[in-house]
């Protein structure tokens, strides 16, 4: 089936385009695709603009068309937002891996069924993982109740052996030592022995109206089960 039966390509659902980045994808040049919408509304984001878009201000096309001219230029294609599993990822990841890139999925983890496909099709080459919240803090900070299919991601990324890391956004006032070492230890439960990613809050417009939290994490009471990697 071609791709213009596949999608819409005139569909708007890309907020952004950032066109060059050395950051998101390890050793890869990439450039990252902003996806509007969520089904989350996390109390420290920062994209709400992007989150509560109804319609992006770049259709499918223009994605392609701007990677027809980064092809030799560029390793990857990363795929973030929003959450960019809310939308029809299969066709698009077909095409962009047609042309040669790499592919990286940030991802929340609610769509397993949706991770399965583009992993058994061989359509994304790495995934980042958003570790939220340690159970009893999760629907707080991410306002729904959908823990448990993040497990399951969890469990299937974990079982699959697919690359894969899990990383964590840290705000005082919402986790502390405590919650980091129950996240630890709930990666560690199920399996997992690569790095812990933990980013730190930006201090900019969010759903929680948060500012810099005035508290600290101790470090040193951080569990060394696992490698933590503390970025920016």
């Amino acid at each position: 089936m071609s791709i213009n039966k596949e999608l819409n390509l005139s569909k708007k659902i890309i907020y952004d385009i950032t066109r060059f980045t050395t950051l998101d994808y390890k050793d890869n040049l990439s450039c990252i695709v902003w996806f509007i919408s969520c089904n989350m509304r996390c109390q420290y984001c920062y994209n709400s603009d992007i989150v509560l878009s109804k319609e992006g201000n770049y259709e499918i096309k223009e994605l392609f068309s701007f990677l027809e001219k980064r092809v030799g230029l560029l390793d990857a294609v990363v795929l973030s937002g929003g959450e960019a599993t809310m939308h029809n990822l299969e066709p698009i990841c077909k095409q962009i891996k047609s042309m040669g890139f790499k592919i990286k999925l940030d991802t929340n983890g609610t769509n397993q069924k949706l991770l399965k496909t583009l992993i058994d099709n061989g359509y994304i080459d790495y995934i980042a993982l958003d570790f939220k919240a340690p159970k009893n803090k999760f629907e707080d900070i991410t306002k729904t109740k959908q823990y448990e299919k993040f497990i399951a991601s969890l469990e299937y990324l974990i079982k699959t052996n697919f690359d894969f890391e899990t990383r964590v956004t840290l705000h005082e006032d919402l986790l502390d030592e405590n919650d980091i070492n129950e996240i630890i230890d709930v990666l560690i439960d199920k399996g997992y022995n690569n790095s812990l990613y933990i980013q730190n809050f930006l201090d900019v417009p969010n759903f929680g109206n948060l500012s810099e939290s005035k508290k600290y994490i101790n470090k040193d009471l951080i569990s060394d089960k696992l490698n933590i990697v503390w970025r920016n």
